[in-house]
């Protein structure tokens, strides 16, 4: 594992990441900054925000959580690096998506060669896409890790009607799973082709959390439950849920077993899916 951020290095270590997106579009600075407060006051390792300097440059004003901006505009990440950024995610495509906007592996490789070029030693995270086929992405994760990317993530199918579908759903476990079996089956398969940290993220709760960790995954993404949340105490109470979910993930007894039995049924319903 090679992370330059010594906070994040222990995070990644201890494997109980909990990175807090705030969403790549959303640039309401009182929302943000409620979330900011809450994950302070909770077991959050790092916060995710827009690449935008007002907000960056807000938040390391009172917050002691590294930083990462998401984006996929070389200038704004320039940019947001310039005023104190910790960390750089190339991903959360969900706005992208949205346009009918998806992008190749030729693409994001270039992209991180570019933003490679002029972040210096800033450690960089990049999402895979889902609607890759399972061999391509583990094609493009050996691909970034040769390029020195230092994180990864797994992200979900996208709905245009995903974050309703989350909320109503997020205390039903097995419709949880089913939102994110994308994301947990790419974790599952990513994570025996590389030796880089990977976080999954998409539709995960408290309940489901540990699954991913099973699956290989170092730590987890959550946000839209979050920002669901109307108090910096209930927002509190949901982080500290799932930060005590991962902490139970290493007390139970799981049979690598039945996981491998488990993923290659998932991986045979989803080949035939994707390819």
């Amino acid at each position: 594992m090679n992370l330059s951020n010594i906070k994040l290095y222990n995070s990644f270590k201890s494997k109980k990441v909990i990175k807090v997106i705030t969403g790549i579009e959303n640039t309401n600075i009182s929302q943000i900054i409620k979330i900011a407060k809450a994950s302070e006051l909770s077991h959050v390792s790092y916060l995710d925000v827009a690449a935008n300097t007002s907000i960056v440059k807000i938040l390391k004003s009172f917050s002691s959580l590294p930083l990462c901006i998401s984006s996929i505009n070389p200038i704004d990440i320039y940019n947001c690096v310039s005023v104190g950024a910790d960390l750089v995610e190339i991903g959360n495509y969900d706005f992208f998506y949205k346009q009918g906007i998806y992008f190749n592996t030729f693409q994001l490789i270039n992209l991180v060669k570019e933003i490679k070029s002029f972040i210096g030693i800033i450690d960089i995270c990049v999402t895979i896409p889902y609607h890759f086929h399972l061999n391509e992405q583990i094609y493009l994760a050996q691909a970034l890790e040769s390029l020195g990317v230092n994180i990864l993530q797994t992200e979900g199918i996208f709905t245009p009607n995903q974050l309703k579908r989350s909320f109503i759903l997020e205390k039903n476990i097995w419709n949880s799973i089913d939102l994110s079996n994308f994301s947990l089956l790419s974790t599952y398969v990513i994570s025996c082709y590389v030796n880089i940290p990977i976080i999954t993220s998409s539709s995960l709760i408290s309940l489901s959390t540990p699954i991913a960790k099973f699956y290989g995954a170092s730590g987890i993404g959550i946000g839209s439950t979050i920002r669901q949340k109307k108090t910096i105490f209930d927002m509190v109470t949901y982080i500290n849920e799932v930060y005590s979910s991962l902490i139970a993930a290493d007390s139970i007894q799981y049979s690598k077993k039945y996981i491998s039995n488990d993923m290659t049924i998932k991986f045979s319903f989803f080949k035939k899916v994707l390819y």
